[in-house]
């Protein structure tokens, strides 16, 4: 008896985790179609708390925008930033300039100028000063209906209720922008990249 009610239980959670990934799936295919054109979605995921989205927009690999110096970027924002300069290891060989930009709070974006794009390219951030906003006017202290109105037209509100971070991935995936909220407020911005290159 104790084995056929062990067989009962395991067969009844095996259903339900199939359940439950059919009806993320469902989730994230009715999200991709309220998706905005700019930003190209090509697709979703959604895995227990956290959403994420792969988008094919240059938005995605430029947050802070297109520029041609780390000066340019200083001067046209207007913010005080605290700039300090080191180098880094590329293929185990190679050493580039990187610039760490840093406000007080410890947000950060490291930055260096890259010979192959004439852009300034983002190696890494994270973001908690809401005075920094990004290229499409995401910043710290947004409410989650804010943030998700920028990458979708209209969606259902409770398919966002339980998200929690909403990772934002361009197409090859070298950039990665994750949103985290504290309730309903954008708590911080975090921003990794996979460049293996200069």
């Amino acid at each position: 008896m104790k084995r056929i009610l062990t067989i009962a239980l395991v067969l009844l959670s095996c259903s339900t985790l199939s359940a439950q990934q059919v009806a993320s799936r469902a989730k994230a295919m009715r999200m991709m179609a309220f998706s905005r054109p700019e930003y190209q979605i090509k697709d979703l995921k959604v895995y227990t708390d956290t959403m994420t989205v792969y988008s094919l927009s240059r938005a995605v690999i430029y947050p802070f925008g297109e520029w041609t110096s780390v000066e340019q970027y200083i001067t046209d924002n207007q913010l005080h930033w605290y700039r300090e300069q080191n180098y880094r290891h590329y293929y185990d060989s190679m050493e580039v300039s990187v610039n760490r930009m840093r406000r007080v709070d410890d947000s950060y974006i490291d930055l260096y100028y890259s010979i192959w794009t004439k852009k300034v390219e983002i190696l890494s951030g994270y973001v908690a000063d809401p005075e920094i906003v990004l290229d499409n006017g995401l910043h710290v202290g947004m409410t989650k209906d804010e943030v998700f109105n920028i990458f979708f037209k209209r969606y259902p509100r409770s398919y966002t209720s339980d998200i929690a971070v909403l990772k934002v991935v361009s197409g090859a995936g070298e950039v990665a922008e994750i949103y985290t909220f504290k309730g309903q407020k954008l708590r911080h911005i975090k921003i990794e990249t996979a460049y293996k290159y200069y």
